[in-house]
């Protein structure tokens, strides 16, 4: 996060009460308290309800046969939803799991050794709480390691912890498997929307100097999350409603613990993760791209009353030669016109107005909507 961004929204060093706090609450303080937001927030779905976040299967997209109506089913998704799940999408299996391992046994360990790493004054890298604006003095139900991952240039391995040893090693070789699946993923992407592989691709990722033929993302982070368990769960927020203001989001749960809830309709649907599968959603940023047709949508997450939930979630920014923009190819569609949904912005302006409304509880693609 740039140091603007730093300055509105911020991140606290977790204490010694608060984790006393996450091993066992019997009195929630004031600063957790959401009990009014989480009234004021909408109808949660009832578990009568029959629904199912879209499911789109890698090997059919890779299938000639099948790849078309599977294309439709992603962006029917994006468009609809703006989440889905991702079923065999070929990411290694020892890889993922070494990172699954790696996160659980981080958060499991003593509070002092996680706090070698903790986020500084200002900062906003390290372990510590999740960030919360200036507006509201208001924590998250949650603890978090946030570290940039990609290019490998750009990490900051004073926050990478050597503790457990596996888990420097896991995070490497997990950033490496997320490119390749965000590669593969927005090719179809583009296929979908009508646009060239190339600009879409273009918008995520940079030609390595060396080799024309190696993409390196523009950049990487990401951000490991544990919701210890709480069994006040109607008075506090493992995560508030936000929309992800990057391009893309791949999250992996480490666990079988459920807790993500997405707005549709004023009201929130339970996502239930499915055995093996990353739960994809479209951020800020590729919403501007797709010139409004994959939608950004509000989520949140809950704390579970009895299990903790331990996740990983990676981003992935972009942009269009330095602004954050509709795709040129998306407003000539057949040769003519199309209106752009969006006024194109630098992006370190989007980064500053991004926190600024993060801060103030608001969202800043309001504020570009044309």
């Amino acid at each position: 996060m740039e140091a603007t961004a730093a300055k509105l929204i911020g991140r606290e060093k977790i204490t010694g009460a608060t984790a006393a706090l996450f091993a066992g609450s019997v009195e929630v303080p004031e600063r957790f308290l959401r009990t009014k937001e989480l009234q004021a927030a909408g109808v949660v779905v009832g578990d009568d309800e029959t629904f199912k976040l879209p499911v789109v299967n890698m090997a059919k997209l890779l299938d000639p046969e099948l790849s078309a109506s599977e294309t439709a089913k992603l962006g029917s998704a994006c468009r609809g939803w703006g989440f889905f799940q991702l079923t065999n999408h070929g990411v290694d299996e020892a890889a993922t799991q070494l990172m699954k391992d790696s996160t659980a046994q981080f958060f499991n360990l003593p509070l002092e050794s996680k706090n070698t790493v903790a986020v500084r004054e200002g900062g906003f890298e390290g372990f510590g709480h999740h960030y919360n604006g200036s507006s509201s003095d208001k924590l998250d139900w949650a603890e978090n390691l946030f570290l940039y991952t990609q290019p490998v240039q750009d990490r900051d391995m004073e926050f990478w912890p050597a503790n457990p040893p596996t888990l420097r090693h896991a995070l490497d070789r997990y950033s490496v498997e997320m490119t390749d699946l965000a590669r593969r993923v927005l090719g179809f992407m583009a296929a979908d929307l009508g646009v060239s592989r190339d600009a879409l691709l273009g918008a995520f990722f940079s030609r390595d100097d060396h080799d024309d033929d190696t993409l390196k993302p523009k950049m990487q982070s990401v951000a490991m999350h544990h919701y210890p368990p709480c069994h006040h769960v109607d008075k506090v927020l493992g995560i508030a409603p936000h929309t992800d203001t990057l391009g893309l989001t791949f999250l992996l749960h480490a666990d079988d613990t459920p807790g993500l809830q997405i707005k549709r309709g004023g009201r929130w649907f339970p996502v239930r993760p499915l055995p093996g599968a990353f739960v994809v959603n479209v951020g800020d940023i590729l919403d501007v791209l797709t010139n409004g047709a994959y939608g950004s949508v509000e989520h949140r997450v809950v704390p579970d009353a009895e299990r903790g939930r331990t996740t990983v979630a990676t981003f992935h920014d972009a942009c269009v030669r330095g602004q954050v923009a509709p795709l040129p190819e998306l407003l000539g569609v057949g040769g003519g016109e199309v209106a752009a949904r969006y006024r194109s912005i630098g992006k370190l302006e989007f980064r500053k107005g991004s926190a600024r409304a993060t801060a103030q509880g608001t969202r800043f693609l309001d504020t570009i909507r044309m």
